[in-house]
Order: C-alpha cells, then structure tokens, then sequence
C-alpha cells in the first residue's frame, strides 16, 4: 500500500477589528504568511463566521483590537473565544499605552501597540507557533541573530 502525503493544514487565525481597512489589511497579510484566516468586525461576527467556514475546527490563534464596538473590549471579545474554544493564544493590538494592561489580569496576551508593523507583526505570530522562523544561517553560514519578543507579554 503506498504512503498517502497530505499537505499541513494552515494555521486558522481569528481577526476582530471593527475598522473595516485594518480588517482586510491584517487578514490579507495573514493570507499572504500562509494562514487561514477568519474575520469579523466583532466577536459575534466572527464566531458565526468561524461557525459557518470552519465548523468544529479550534482556532490557533486569536489577533484582536483592544477598543471595539459597542463597549466590548478585545480581552472581552478574546475571553469569550477561549470560553468556547479553551485556551487559544492571543495578540491584542492597541493604540492605548495604558488601557489593556490594567485589564488584562491573571490572563496572558502579547500584546502590541500600534502602529505595528509587518515585522514586529511577523515576530509576534512566530512566538505564537502560529508561524516559522526565520532560517537561522544566511547564504554565506554566518548566524542570523536571534529576535527577542514582539511587543510585550503581559500575564499576571
């Protein structure tokens, strides 16, 4: 009987952000890296989403603004993803330098501060497992250098 090869399935990300720009810039980029990529510009957007495309299927990651809609917070909207799902990694992005921290509590988040660029962006979905390093030797054999966290860790 010969040996059947399946390709690795993509790594599903959630994305919530009511701004409808960041939403398509963050998911297309996700695409881009290889992911499989859910959008909503809530949290009920996207759970019906992730209903409706990837059903059964728990997601690897969550990437969520801080401030949203209608008074819910992204650690409000990352909290009720992982009630349903259990325990996903998650990015919080925020424009605010104090806010999250102070809400955050016994929960973890990396979280990331804008303007966030596709680098810092990149390093971040890596120290998730979500996506591969960087090859660590150059072309010539000399060491690449190791990059540290993106953005910071913020647990309790």
């Amino acid at each position: 009987m010969k040996a059947m090869r399946t390709a690795p399935v993509a790594k599903l990300v959630v994305v919530i952000d009511d701004d409808p720009l960041v939403l398509g810039a963050t998911g297309g980029l996700l695409r881009s890296w290889g992911c499989c990529v859910v959008a909503g510009k809530s949290c009920d957007e996207a759970v019906v989403r992730l209903a409706e495309t990837e059903a059964g299927r728990r997601p690897d990651l969550i990437v969520c603004d801080y401030q949203l809609s209608r008074g819910l917070t992204g650690v409000e909207a990352i909290e009720r993803l992982r009630s349903t799902f259990g325990k996903i990694p998650a990015l919080l992005i925020s424009a605010y330098a104090s806010s999250p921290s102070c809400e955050v509590g016994p929960r973890s988040y990396q979280l990331l501060y804008k303007p966030v660029n596709a680098e810092r962006f990149h390093s971040a979905l890596v120290d998730a497992s979500v996506l591969r390093g960087p090859s660590r030797t150059r072309a010539n054999g000399r060491d690449l250098p190791q990059r540290g966290l993106a953005g910071r860790v913020v647990t309790d």
